[in-house]
């Protein structure tokens, strides 16, 4: 025993190097299956970013089907993604709405002048409690909703073409078809 001592250090870092390793092929983190999945989205009162005046409630949600997008001024992949939103937007296709999360109003509104406006109706979460609510973990994520305001998929990160055309566009087809 004695003369496996010296080794004990480097037994120990390739038993961690193994489960690492083994931990990283469990699969994509974006893939994460959230709970929320056909569940209703979760109520909330939010004003708009532009209006302090009247709040919009879960029933906004409800007759169309929707992608609800988490952004915010401070998000650098968010200006990475918002290009695509744009071209998603041109294609009338969904209806797009934006939750900006803890930001300031003045800083998100800046923000979609800078880069463009996509959303159809931008709500304004900067307590952070629809994002808790949703189990948000960073910006940006993306939850596609049925017209009965259910959450039928959720995307962690960009929404890149390909997860336009390969991912949500089928999943938005489907349910307009009601399969």
């Amino acid at each position: 025993m004695n003369s496996l001592k010296p080794y004990i250090p480097l037994i120990a870092f390739v038993i961690l190097v193994i489960g690492f390793a083994v931990g990283l092929k469990q699969g994509d983190l974006r893939k994460l299956e959230s709970t929320l999945i056909d569940q209703p989205f979760p109520d909330f009162s939010l004003t708009t970013l532009d209006d302090l005046g009247s709040n919009i409630t879960e029933a906004e949600l409800k007759g169309s089907i929707s992608l609800i997008n988490i952004f915010g001024s401070w998000c650098v992949a968010c200006v990475q993604e918002h290009p695509n939103l744009m071209q998603i937007a041109q294609t009338n296709r969904i209806r797009l709405i934006g939750v900006n999360w803890r930001d300031s109003r003045v800083k998100g509104r800046a923000w979609l002048d800078r880069y463009g406006d996509p959303y159809s109706l931008i709500l304004f979460d900067d307590s952070s409690q629809l994002a808790i609510d949703l189990g948000v973990t960073g910006a940006p994520e993306t939850f596609l909703v049925d017209h009965e305001g259910r959450i039928r998929y959720k995307h962690v990160g960009i929404v890149t073409r390909d997860v336009w055309m390969e991912t949500l566009l089928p999943l938005i087809k489907s349910l307009e078809s009601g399969t």
